[in-house]
């Protein structure tokens, strides 16, 4: 009795959407809804009435009185006369057609594809991307179904890999280098969105934005081409160790007290690194050798200024007067 009683009384259907709901089956007792009733179809929104599972008719936004004079489609599929007052029977769905923004996309596997300067490589991206309710027909029909409603969520998964089809697609005819991607990532987004669109016709869905935050190596391969970039940022060998080696000399003359001791270490050091260099990388020892003698051309400081110097270690105790004396005789020697 009761059911009955509240079938008589339905004479208002709207939809009060929530985030991410795309579809709502308005659920009538009995499917029946009464002659004259007042649907409510607000902006973003579409109503449409099905019969035995095909689309009739359907109302854009806007208030209507539902009358068998309104629904002619629906009407004439269930012959009715136009003075007929009884509830009638259909479905009414509900869909929205607003934008899903902020929904994300990845490739839970890397893509192979054939690179211009690496040959094949696999890589891994990300994104966002957003998607809206296009054609009516195709989405109850492949989509909707018989359920009494479709939300995001339970269309994210099918849509992401439409996305990963449609990425194989476009980066395997983009004949973009890897390397050039950064450059080009507008290009790329707005050439794997047009693959996206056309999967997701399918489903009467339409891609609205497509963007491509960041196209990634696997770690192996990306630790190799490091090592590769860091090889040509060296450049020149001998260039190298020659900057190196100066670098030392004048560290060594900042130090205060340093003197020719200090240089010695200094340059004794960078030429022991460009010679492990040289040999590390399979290269002749000549550009160390260079390094060396370049640093031997170098002028040497005036001995007197030295002891002086190192008669101050003397007086702070880091020199030992036997020390000093051995130092000072060796420095004299020099200027006879």
């Amino acid at each position: 009795m009761f059911d009955f009683l509240r079938k008589q009384f339905v004479d208002v259907i709207e939809w009060l959407e929530q985030p991410g709901e795309l579809a709502w089956r308005v659920p009538f007792a009995d499917r029946e809804i009464q002659n004259g009733a007042q649907l409510t179809v607000r902006e973003g929104q579409i109503a449409s009435f099905m019969n035995e599972g095909r689309m009739a008719d359907y109302f854009g936004p806007g208030q209507h009185t539902l009358e068998t004079a309104n629904l002619p489609l629906l009407s004439n599929l269930m012959n009715w006369d136009k003075g007929f007052q009884s509830p009638f029977k259909s479905d009414v769905v509900f869909l929205s057609l607003k934008e899903q923004q902020g929904l994300k996309w990845g490739t839970a596997q890397p893509v192979t594809v054939r690179d211009a300067e690496f040959g094949a490589l696999r890589l891994r991206a990300f994104g966002s991307y957003s998607f809206r309710v296009n054609e009516v027909a195709p989405f109850v029909t492949r989509v909707l179904g018989t359920l009494e409603g479709v939300q995001v969520t339970a269309l994210e998964p099918q849509l992401r890999s439409a996305i990963q089809t449609a990425m194989a697609t476009a980066l395997g005819g983009s004949g973009i280098a890897f390397l050039d991607l950064a450059a080009n990532q507008q290009a790329l987004s707005d050439r794997i969105k047009a693959e996206v669109d056309k999967a997701f016709a399918q489903w009467g869905l339409s891609c609205l934005s497509f963007f491509v935050e960041s196209i990634s190596l696997p770690d192996e391969v990306q630790a190799h081409l490091d090592k590769a970039s860091a090889m040509r940022v060296l450049g020149d060998l001998g260039n190298y160790t020659r900057f190196q080696a100066a670098e030392a000399i004048e560290q060594a003359a900042a130090q205060d007290g340093g003197g020719v001791a200090g240089i010695g270490a200094g340059v004794a050091a960078a030429t022991a690194l460009g010679g492990a260099m040289a040999q590390g990388l399979g290269q002749a020892p000549a550009a160390a050798g260079a390094a060396a003698a370049a640093v031997a051309a170098a002028p040497q400081e005036d001995p007197l200024a030295t002891i002086e110097k190192l008669h101050k270690l003397v007086t702070l105790g880091a020199l030992s007067q036997a020390e000093f004396d051995a130092k000072k005789a060796e420095l004299l020697a020099r200027i006879r």
